[in-house]
């Protein structure tokens, strides 16, 4: 699975955590503050993941 990161970095995990939620905890990042697409499409924090997905992690901006 390939993961890019907030910053631009890229990450391919050989294992898999099975939720973006897990993926999250397991690489420190808040879900109140990222949203997650999977091969293109936004998907909540209950969405399965794995195999030759493309997870991307995009923070979100906030203020006025």
């Amino acid at each position: 699975m390939k993961v890019i990161l907030p910053d631009q970095g890229i990450r391919v995990m050989e294992h898999s955590p099975e939720t973006v939620g897990a993926l999250l905890h397991e690489i420190g990042a808040n879900p109140l503050e990222v949203i997650v697409s999977r091969n293109g499409k936004l998907v909540p924090e209950e969405a399965a993941i794995g195999g030759d997905d493309e997870i991307r992690i995009i923070r979100i901006a906030h203020g006025g």
